[in-house]
């Protein structure tokens, strides 16, 4: 009966792996209850690797090429068994296929916004996003502590730990540089170097090496973008004068070629010179009213020439209609833009 059993035994004498999807890392050779014939042949295709276990132990590892198992190429194993040199009979033990292509363009991404600190805003809330790469290198590290007996492991098992990972990492990395949000997007290369520095080892525990990190976005939530957009508003009303300044410089040539044209220039001037200051007088304080408190006469309209000549209409709606552009652009309030247009309309009276 012992003899029957032996003969309907089959025997494994070629072990290979084809990949048959691009997200698998880890495949077991289906064994059932079948032992690997002494001379077996093994195949192992590049972007491969294979691995035998023993009783749950690490053996022998094998790169890309083709093998005759025979003692001389499984050292590890024979050692475990206590093979002797002349042993030729089957043998059973697990054998594993790992997957060593590079996974591409992994995403990952702040679920929720992370907190720091920073110079110019306080305490701030960041939004990250972006991509990175990953090889499978040291199979025996990764059967130990991921993959396991598992029949396939793939990427989808293993990205969520990884993302989750590297979303940890963020705060350390935009606390520890020290650059301020606004400057953040021109250091976003800076970012995904240090952030990819500080993941390697990491990668290195689980067998893995990260071949490429990127950071493709730092944002604010919508409510601090805000903040910046109107502070950023409140600049660029701070240079108007000097932009007023420019534009007379421009229109005296003009002005010169024109009898009167020189009078109604400075008319002109007063009244939008006036008009710049008042707006960003009215920016500044809708921001900071402390600051404006303190200051109340900081910024107040120039005074126009009694010698000057009257503002005509003409000036008067290109000042209301420049004004007007503001407010669309969101650098002037509607509420702001009617009191300057009335203050204006009287001077038609």
């Amino acid at each position: 009966m012992a003899l029957m059993d032996f003969i309907k035994k089959q025997f494994i004498d070629i072990i290979q792996w084809t990949e048959d999807d691009g997200e698998t890392m880890a495949w077991r050779f289906p064994m059932a209850e079948m032992e690997i014939q002494n001379g077996a042949s093994l195949t192992v295709r590049e972007s491969q690797m294979a691995v035998f276990v023993n009783e749950g132990q690490v053996a022998d590892v094998f790169g890309p090429g083709m093998y005759k198992l025979t003692t001389q190429t499984l050292p590890v194993l024979t050692y475990l068994k206590n093979w002797d040199k002349l042993f030729e009979s089957p043998f059973k033990s697990d054998v594993y296929f790992f997957s060593t292509r590079q996974k591409i363009d992994r995403k990952w991404g702040t679920p929720n916004p992370v907190t720091i600190r920073d110079k110019d805003f306080g305490m701030v809330r960041l939004r990250a996003f972006g991509i990175y790469a990953f090889h499978l290198t040291d199979p025996k590290a990764f059967h130990t502590t991921i993959s396991g007996t598992l029949e396939r492991y793939g990427t989808e098992e293993l990205e969520g730990q990884l993302r989750n990972t590297i979303v940890g990492h963020i705060a350390d990395i935009f606390g520890e540089s020290g650059v301020p949000f606004i400057d953040m997007a021109s250091n976003q290369l800076e970012f995904g170097n240090a952030l990819k520095t500080k993941m390697e080892p990491m990668f290195q525990a689980y067998g893995l090496a990260l071949d490429s990190l990127n950071v493709q976005n730092i944002s604010l939530p919508e409510e601090l973008q805000a903040m910046l957009d109107k502070r950023i508003g409140v600049n660029i009303m701070g240079g108007m004068q000097a932009y007023t300044q420019f534009q007379t410089a421009e229109a005296i040539p003009l002005a010169a070629a024109n009898e009167g044209g020189l009078a109604g220039l400075g008319a002109g001037v007063g009244v939008g010179f006036g008009v710049g200051q008042q707006v960003a007088a009215s920016m500044a304080q809708s921001l900071n009213p402390a600051a404006a408190a303190a200051a109340p006469a900081a910024v107040a309209p120039a005074p126009t020439s009694a010698a000057a000549a009257p503002v005509s209409a003409d000036e008067i709606v290109a000042t209301i209609e420049k004004l007007h552009g503001l407010v669309g652009k969101g650098m002037l309030s509607q509420a702001e833009f009617d009191a300057k247009k009335a203050e204006l309309l009287k001077k038609l009276g």
